[in-house]
């Protein structure tokens, strides 16, 4: 059987908040920055999406159709797709038409809802679906969590919803001495079906492909070909961010080459690319999964400390999730809208608190000038947004 490779690219704009000060709190409910969103919208279309759809679909067609691969558009960036730069949507949409691209479900709004709310969580996984259903027309099969975040009781939760087939991270501190590079079985649901990042070769392209200290540079797509061809297991999964392409790693370095040359160095080596939902029809679990602890792919420690790792984060965490009673109650509209808004986990992601390589990730993709001020801003719309949640529990 051909060693089988999976690609697959998240892809995630926040809703970003704009400067909302003490004063604001019962005056003013506009929370975003507006101008923030579409700028750095519009930058990224330019930089990364428009020109590797194109890359992708080319490629596509000049593999004739050899080249497969997935990816998970979260609720809130296809709401800024379709707010700022529709033709995003309709580049995605010349993808879907290929039959060679799967679309995931996630949560709605990027969130961390699997580990507080049972139910607002079944709400954002239907919602979701439903999104890239209207989109794109196809049902999505496959899941993939926040961040890649699972655990035992989350692949319970997911199965409920109909998924058998679940993509997250292969955590050293979970696999031991076994490989990412095969197919599990969830421990908690033996119907559901694991894929496991591979995450030393997908950060070779994402973090270390232009780094010139590196001792692998330059990477090339035949060196990297060979590097999958080597790996022991049956798959190889590349699981990255889509905004690796072009923007965390500029066009400059090299990336648009190095992408337009793999599926072909890929397929001379005799693998194959699959989608996730081909890979569990294709190739066989080896073994059961236990994952007690929820983990992730952020940070060393590939855990949740990156969103719930300080006493900040878990306060806004608790503060906005204790409002779901009350909000199902209410059942205003632009309420929801808002509540789902500030779930999404950046806002959690801006308050940590990390040092070292993990602390100047985050502050690389914070706007904030620290994480205290993160919080505070945070905290002042959180209140903003209380006083109209209980304003509206009283006019129920």
């Amino acid at each position: 059987m051909n060693k089988s490779v999976c690609l697959y690219f998240q892809v995630h704009q926040p809703t970003r908040l704009r400067t909302y000060r003490f004063f604001d709190i019962g005056k003013d409910s506009h929370y975003y920055d507006d101008f923030a969103n579409r700028t750095i919208l519009k930058r990224i279309a330019k930089n990364c999406y428009l020109p590797m759809n194109e890359l992708l679909l080319k490629a596509i067609k000049a593999s004739k159709g050899k080249l497969r691969l997935a990816f998970s558009i979260s609720g809130s960036a296809l709401e800024q797709f379709d707010r700022y730069a529709p033709e995003i949507i309709e580049s995605f949409k010349a993808l879907a038409a290929t039959g060679k691209v799967e679309f995931l479900c996630e949560t709605y709004y990027h969130s961390l809802s699997s580990l507080a709310s049972p139910s607002e969580f079944q709400h954002q996984v239907l919602k979701h679906k439903a999104a890239i259903e209207k989109y794109f027309g196809v049902t999505p099969v496959t899941f993939r969590n926040t961040e890649l975040i699972y655990s035992d009781d989350i692949a319970r939760q997911v199965y409920d919803l109909g998924f058998k087939t679940i993509l997250t991270e292969g955590a050293r501190h979970i696999m031991a001495w076994q490989s990412a590079n095969y197919i599990y079985s969830a421990a908690s649901k033996s119907a559901v079906r694991l894929l496991l990042r591979n995450y030393g070769l997908s950060d070779d392209i994402a973090f270390r492909f232009s780094d010139k200290g590196w001792n692998e540079w330059p990477l090339t797509a035949d060196k990297f070909a060979q590097w999958l061809a080597d790996a022991e297991g049956e798959i190889v999964n590349l699981f990255m961010d889509y905004e690796t392409f072009g923007e965390h790693q500029p066009a400059d370095s090299g990336i648009f080459d190095f992408m337009q040359a793999l599926p072909a160095a890929v397929l001379a080596k005799d693998m194959e690319f699959v989608t996730p939902s081909q890979a569990v029809r294709k190739i066989k679990p080896v073994a059961e999964l236990e994952v007690p602890d929820p983990i992730s792919w952020a940070d060393e420690e590939r855990d949740l400390s990156a969103w719930l790792g300080n006493e900040l984060q878990q306060e806004a965490f608790n503060k906005l999730y204790r409002l779901s009673e009350k909000l199902a109650l209410v059942g205003d509209a632009d309420l929801w809208a808002d509540f789902g808004h500030l779930q999404e986990s950046d806002h959690l992601y801006y308050m940590c608190t990390k040092f070292f390589s993990d602390g100047e990730i985050h502050k690389r993709f914070s706007p904030y000038a620290t994480p205290y001020e993160a919080f505070i801003n945070y905290m002042n719309v959180l209140s903003d947004f209380i006083i109209r949640v209980n304003y509206a529990e009283q006019q129920n």
